[in-house]
């Protein structure tokens, strides 16, 4: 008896389009998946799909389909640069290229500090005049005021610069014009707030007061807290945290009325 012939095995598919196939399943899946967690929104689909015709120029019947502004908006926000943020870097600059030009060691620097309606600007008294004057003397100081009037011109319209004289306990001196504290730090605060001006800042943004040796920051015991307490500082404030002191003060008024 003759061997039979074994007949011809079908020719299978390649290995290859089997994982393919395997692959396109499991990312239908996978979309399936997503699509059953979304929560669908017609007028998103609508809007979505009037882009994407309009972009393949494929729209039927002269249809347009246009996207409201406020879902862009939604979808793609501005995002605004912080203004504050901005002002203090070039504050903070400033005050860094005004401190390198000063002489090192023990010299004073100028110093930033925040506050809770803005920031402060400290200056000391050493850099800006001589022992109980008002005039101020050093032309790197100058520089500096005139780099914060650009800023403050730069700031909101609503922002006020509020220029404050503090002293230590000591008087100015026989040879001072200014027969006590309250006189020399208020004229040392006009006079910074009189550069200002000169330098391009609206009057009505700025306001100079004195406050003597009241308002110290350190001990008046010693050289090093005194020379502290000798200071100038620059109130950096919004419009309406004053406006909402005023408007407390009002109300106050009214209750102690009744």
């Amino acid at each position: 008896m003759g061997k039979q012939k074994c007949p011809d095995c079908e020719e299978c598919l390649p290995a290859w389009l089997a994982a393919f196939g395997d692959l396109m399943s499991l990312l239908l899946c996978f979309f399936v998946l997503l699509l059953s967690m979304s929560s669908m929104d017609a007028k998103k689909v609508s809007e979505a799909i009037g882009s994407l015709s309009g972009a393949m120029s494929v729209l039927e019947g002269g249809t347009q389909t246009e996207i409201s502004k406020k879902r862009i908006q939604e979808a793609t926000p501005i995002e605004s640069q912080d203004e504050t943020t901005e002002t203090v870097n070039k504050v903070q600059q400033a005050i860094g290229d005004t401190n390198e030009m000063m002489e090192k060691g023990e010299a004073a620097t100028i110093t930033l500090e925040e506050a809770q309606d803005g920031f402060v600007i400290e200056l000391p008294a050493s850099l800006l005049f001589k022992s109980g004057s008002a005039t101020i003397e050093s032309q790197d100081t100058l520089l500096f005021l005139r780099r914060m009037a650009l800023i403050i011109e730069e700031l909101p319209n609503d922002t006020m610069v509020s220029v404050q004289g503090h002293t230590d306990n000591q008087g100015p001196g026989a040879k001072s014009p200014f027969k006590d504290n309250w006189e020399l730090s208020s004229a040392r605060a006009i006079s910074v707030l009189q550069e200002l001006i000169l330098d391009g800042v609206a009057p009505q943004r700025v306001s100079a007061s004195g406050y003597a040796e009241f308002k110290p920051l350190s001990t008046n015991a010693t050289k090093s807290g005194r020379e502290k307490n000798r200071r100038v500082e620059l109130h950096f404030y919004g419009a309406k945290a004053e406006k909402k002191s005023k408007s407390k003060i009002s109300i106050l008024d009214q209750a102690s009325t009744k």
